[in-house]
């Protein structure tokens, strides 16, 4: 039955959201570091250049991979550039892991894909619990080959052999090239978070989660630091628990901090900017190819003046694993209507999917969202059908003439996820 006029709209605590707007026009700890790299302009090179002349830990992916890193021209990648983002830390002593575990997991996994004509941006997120097929890898510190498996929990990949594993991990899933990646601790996204003054987000119903220790009340909350930091992790405090949960109240936070970061203001102020750089650089260990000065103002290039509409956050798209309730497996037409559509290099949008598990749109609820800048807002309903239709102008001589913004395809109902440009609210259980 319609909600009665003037009575609030009731908030679902659990599940997916549906979308109510469709949309026209990079996980965490990883894309805080993304959303800086690749959206901060020229400026970027003095500050790369310096960063990266203290050295940083660098790493060798397969040699395919180096070879394309080493010849393409980032900006001018056939097919768009893709780079594997990778947030990870020991287990020991998480407070969401029911017991110790030693070695490093890739517990958040985001591959960020930069359409060849420069107007998109897909940030796709795989979950720790997918069971995938790893290929044969060698740790590169302790030397130990392990065999490749038919089905192994997506997170071991790094523990096995290092980021090229991981790579080589998407790379056989998605079928794409990754010639480019990079590791952040979650001291990175600390700093960071430090470095603007706070991320602002939107919390729909409270959040109480002892594993973390973040308690927030339902509202707009400024999160820097530990609090940060505690608000990404958190999967007992969002949506049904679960660590797809967890990514789609993590991509709350990332739009808010891309809309944060893109305003004006923000990346002009160079005491910001070099305190941003500074933070992402310094806590990660970039791959060869990446680790270049020239990469990374390329990158820049590349999204400089792209609205946040035209970036876009999914949950790469899976179902349960009927062997294990703790698990998932990949939901297989999904998954391959978006390798296709990365594979090609389509436009694509997310008109008929949902939000995550934990997010809403902040029109869903009572509480206030934080303020984004008026360019960046997510638009109304009558501004998306202006986008969508054909727009007209007028000729000197009064003709007019017809113009059609770019043609999108709607990635499948069954992906969850949604542009930067959308103000999101995190949902708590």
């Amino acid at each position: 039955m319609p909600d009665a006029p003037g009575r609030a709209r009731p908030v679902a605590r659990h599940g997916r959201l549906p979308r109510r707007r469709a949309w026209t026009t990079l996980l965490s700890v990883v894309a805080s570091a993304a959303a800086v790299l690749l959206v901060s302009g020229t400026s970027v090179a003095a500050i790369a250049g310096a960063q990266l002349a203290a050295a940083p830990q660098t790493v060798q992916l397969s040699t395919d991979d180096q070879s394309t890193a080493e010849t393409a021209d980032v900006t001018a990648i056939e097919g768009g550039a893709n780079i594997l983002l990778i947030g990870s830390d020991t287990r020991v002593g998480q407070f969401d892991s029911d017991e110790d575990v030693e070695g490093a997991r890739n517990d958040v996994t985001m591959l960020v894909h930069v359409s060849e004509d420069h107007q998109q941006l897909t940030a796709v997120s795989f979950p720790r619990d997918l069971m995938v097929p790893i290929p044969a890898c060698t740790n590169p510190e302790t030397g130990t080959t392990y065999p490749a498996a038919e089905s192994a929990q997506f997170n071991t990949a790094l523990g096995n052999g290092g980021v090229s594993c991981v790579v080589d991990t998407v790379e056989n899933l998605t079928g794409l090239t990754v010639p480019y990646a990079g590791l952040i601790t979650f001291d990175g996204v600390i700093e960071m978070s430090n470095a603007l003054g706070g991320v602002d987000v939107c919390v729909a119903t409270p959040i109480d989660d002892t594993f973390t220790g973040l308690h927030l009340t339902a509202g707009a909350h400024s999160l820097q630091g530990s609090d940060a930091l505690a608000f990404l992790r958190s999967r007992h405090g969002v949506g049904d628990g679960s660590d797809l949960a967890r990514i789609s109240s993590q991509q709350v936070f990332l739009s808010a901090l891309l809309r944060q970061v893109t305003a004006d203001g923000t990346l002009s102020n160079p005491i910001t900017l070099y305190k941003l750089a500074g933070a992402a650089l310094s806590n990660m260990t970039l791959s060869d190819g990446l680790a270049q000065t020239r990469t990374l103002v390329g990158l820049a290039s590349t999204l400089r003046g792209m609205s946040t509409s035209s970036m876009l956050f999914v949950q790469y798209p899976v179902v349960d694993d009927p062997a294990d309730a703790a698990r998932v497996v990949v939901d297989e037409a999904a998954a391959h209507t978006l390798n296709v559509a990365l594979q090609t290099d389509e436009r694509t949008s997310l008109s008929d999917s949902s939000t995550g598990r934990a997010s809403q749109e902040s029109s869903d609820t009572e509480t206030p969202a934080p303020s984004a800048s008026p360019s960046d807002a997510a638009p109304s309903d009558a501004a998306t059908a202006a986008t969508a239709a054909p727009s007209a102008s007028a000729t000197p001589d009064g003709q007019t003439t017809t113009t059609s913004s770019p043609s999108s395809t709607p990635l499948p109902s069954s992906i969850s996820g949604q542009s930067a440009a959308e103000e999101t609210c995190s949902v708590g259980n």
